[in-house]
C-alpha cells in the first residue's frame, strides 16, 4: 500500500489519454470535478502515440475523424483527406495547447488494479508504482485496440533481429531500408507496412491468414485555400451529419436495395465509389442491403476481385490475395484501405506465404522455417498480428466488482455490458468505445463524443441529486445483451477470424463484441433509458440507502 502523502483523493479518474480521456477530463472539469487521467505511453494521442510503424494513418476521413469543437477546429488545418500518425500527433499537441489538458494527465502511469470500497462507495485503484487514487467515478478511456496479440510462435524469443509489433513499434524509428523484412499478418497495421516497406526492403516476405478485401483510400492533399472553404460552409453540417449516420460518418448507406437497380445501373454505382469515393464508402455507402443480402455482397466481392486481378501480376499470388471463392462477406471484418498494397507484390524482391496452405514451423535465431521445409533469413520481423480488441484492454486491469468477482473473470465467460459503457456488479465504472457499443463499426471520435456526453451527464444527474453510486441491474445487462445479438442475427457478418466476435483471439469466447445497429439508434436507446430515470439501473443515496431502482 502506497505511503499517505502519495494517496490522491478524486472525482474523477480517467485511465487512458486518447480521444475519450482528453474529452472525458476537459468537460468533467469544466463541469467542476476533480479529475485526473492516468496514461501508460509517455505522451498524449491514445492509439496514436503507439501508432508510429511505417506507413501508419488513419482510415477516417477529416473532418470526421476529429473532435467537433468548433474552438479547436476553427484554428486547425489538415493537410490530407486521411492523416498520417506524425500529423495526428500534432494535432494532440494542438489540443493540449488550446484545452490546456497536459497539467492534469499524469505520463508513464499504468493502472494495474481496481477495487470497490462499499462503505465509501468509491472506487480504490492502484498503479504499477504503488500509487493508490481513490475516486468516486472510474473511467475506462483506454479504446478498443489497447492489447496487443502475438500468436504462440516457437522459438519467436529467440530471434536476434529486430522484432516489433505494430502497435509497439520503437520511438525512436527503426530503419528498414534494404533490410530482409517479414511481416506477419494482413490486417490494417500489415497492409500499410507492406506497401510502406516493399519499395525499400531488399526482401520483404508477407505471411498472410486471411486475404484482406482492401479498398482503396483514394488519399488526397489538402491546401490551405481548401482548407478554409470546407470551414467556411460544411463543417458543422459534417459534424451535425455523423451523428445521423450508421457509423457516425458524414455519409450513409445509399437508400435504396440492390435488387432494385439493374446490373448496369449496379455497375456504374460501384465504378462511381470506387473511383470517385473510395475508403470505407465502398461498403458502407453502398446498397442498404449490402450486409443483408449474400447476392448483393458476392456481387461487390466479385466487382472488388476484379479489380485487385488487374493490379496483381503474379497468377499465384492472385488466388492468395483475392480468392475466387470470398473468405468472408465483405464488411464481415472492418474494411482496411490502401494506396499501393497490391502492386507491392508486383516487385521480384515480394514474396507472399499462405498460412492456410503453409504454416510457420519455428522462427530461429535469424530465420523462419515454414511446413513446406523452407527456410527464409529475415533482419526484421514485423508482427501485425491484431489485438485483443474491445475487451481486452479493459480487462488487463485487475477489476474487483461488487460480488467479489473480477471483470476479468466475469469477461471470460462471456462479455456483458449494459448500454456498451457499464457492467453489473460494478458500480460508477464507465468504459468508452468498447464492447457492446458500436465501437469499432462507427468513426471514433462520433461515438467517443456521444459516450462521453451521456456518460457527463450522468455523473451530473448523480451529484445533483444526491445519488453516490450507480450500477446496472444483471437483468437488464442480459436483455442488453440480447439486443446486441439480435442487431446482427441477420447481417453478414460471419467470419473465421473476426474480430467483431472475437474469433481472432484463441480460446476467446465467440460472440457478438459490438452493438450493429448504428450510431442513430444506439444513442437513442441509451439517452431513453436515462430519460426514464435511469431505467435499467440501480441508484443509491448518500444514506447508502435505495433511492428506487430502475427495471428493464
Amino acid at each position: 500500500m502506497a505511503s499517505p502523502e502519495l494517496e490522491l483523493e478524486l472525482d474523477v479518474l480517467c485511465v487512458g489519454a486518447g480521444f475519450a480521456g482528453i474529452y472525458e477530463l476537459y468537460h468533467l472539469r469544466q463541469l467542476g470535478y476533480s479529475v485526473k487521467v492516468f496514461e501508460a505511453a509517455e505522451d498524449i494521442g491514445g492509439v496514436w502515440w503507439h501508432n508510429c510503424y511505417p506507413g501508419a494513418r488513419v482510415d477516417s476521413i477529416v473532418p470526421v475523424y476529429e473532435f467537433s469543437d468548433e474552438n479547436l477546429w476553427k484554428d486547425w488545418s489538415w493537410t490530407e483527406k486521411y492523416p498520417h500518425w506524425k500529423e495526428l500527433r500534432r494535432y494532440f499537441q494542438y489540443v493540449d495547447e488550446k484545452l490546456d489538458v497536459r497539467k492534469d494527465i499524469v505520463f508513464n502511469r499504468r493502472v494495474t488494479s481496481a477495487i470497490w470500497d462499499a462503505e465509501k462507495d468509491r472506487w480504490v485503484i492502484t498503479s504499477q508504482d504503488g500509487l493508490v487514487v481513490s475516486a468516486r467515478f472510474f473511467l475506462l478511456c483506454v479504446g478498443n485496440n489497447s492489447k496487443i496479440y502475438i500468436p504462440d510462435i516457437p522459438g519467436l524469443d529467440s530471434f536476434r533481429g529486430a522484432c516489433h509489433h505494430t502497435a509497439r513499434w520503437p520511438q525512436s524509428g527503426l530503419s528498414l531500408e534494404g533490410k530482409r523484412v517479414a511481416v506477419i499478418g494482413t490486417g490494417a497495421s500489415g497492409v500499410q507496412v507492406v506497401q510502406d516497406v516493399g519499395p525499400r526492403a531488399s526482401q520483404l516476405t508477407v505471411f498472410q491468414r486471411t486475404p484482406n478485401i482492401a479498398f482503396p483510400m483514394r488519399q488526397r492533399s489538402i491546401d490551405q485555400e481548401t482548407s478554409k472553404k470546407m470551414k467556411d460552409g460544411l463543417y458543422s453540417i459534417v459534424y451535425r451529419r455523423r451523428r445521423q449516420t450508421l457509423g457516425g460518418h458524414a455519409y450513409d448507406l445509399f437508400p435504396k436495395n440492390w435488387s432494385d437497380a439493374t446490373e448496369d445501373e449496379r455497375l456504374i454505382f460501384y465504378e462511381h465509389l470506387w473511383n470517385n469515393a473510395g475508403g470505407l464508402e465502398l461498403v458502407a455507402a453502398n446498397y442498404q442491403d449490402i450486409r443483408l443480402n449474400q447476392k448483393a455482397n458476392d456481387e461487390l466481392y466479385d466487382f472488388w476481385r476484379s479489380k485487385v486481378l488487374q493490379r496483381v501480376h503474379n497468377h499465384r499470388f492472385q488466388e492468395i490475395l483475392a480468392p475466387k471463392t470470398p473468405p468472408h462477406p465483405v464488411g464481415a471484418k472492418r474494411p482496411s484501405l490502401e494506396i499501393s498494397y497490391f502492386e507491392t507484390f508486383n516487385f521480384p524482391h515480394v514474396d507472399l506465404v499462405d498460412l492456410t496452405q503453409t504454416s510457420i514451423t519455428k522462427v530461429t535465431a535469424n530465420s523462419i522455417l515454414t511446413s513446406d521445409g523452407q527456410e527464409r533469413e529475415f533482419d526484421v520481423i514485423v508482427l501485425a498480428t491484431g489485438f485483443d480488441a474491445m475487451s481486452g484492454g479493459i480487462a488487463q486491469i485487475d477489476i474487483q466488482g461488487t460480488d467479489g468477482v473480477s471483470l476479468r473473470d466475469k469477461w471470460t465467460k462471456s462479455v456483458r455490458t449494459y448500454l456498451g459503457m457499464m457492467s453489473a456488479h460494478f458500480p460508477n465504472m464507465f468504459f468508452l468505445y468498447g464492447p457492446g457499443a458500436p465501437t469499432a463499426l462507427s468513426n471514433g471520435p462520433s461515438c467517443i463524443e456521444m459516450q462521453g456526453e451521456w456518460i457527463n451527464a450522468c455523473i451530473k444527474d448523480m451529484t445533483d441529486k444526491g445519488y453516490t453510486r450507480l450500477e446496472p441491474l444483471p437483468e437488464a445487462e442480459e436483455e442488453w445483451q440480447k439486443i446486441v445479438s439480435e442487431s446482427v442475427s441477420n447481417a453478414l457478418f460471419d467470419a473465421s477470424t473476426s474480430v467483431f466476435l472475437g474469433r481472432n483471439i484463441p480460446g476467446k469466447v465467440s460472440e457478438p463484441l459490438l452493438y450493429f445497429g448504428g450510431m442513430p439508434r444506439y444513442a437513442e436507446m441509451c439517452w431513453k433509458k436515462k430519460d426514464n430515470g435511469y431505467e435499467g439501473f440501480s441508484l443509491t443515496s448518500l444514506k447508502n440507502q435505495s433511492n428506487g431502482i430502475g427495471s428493464v
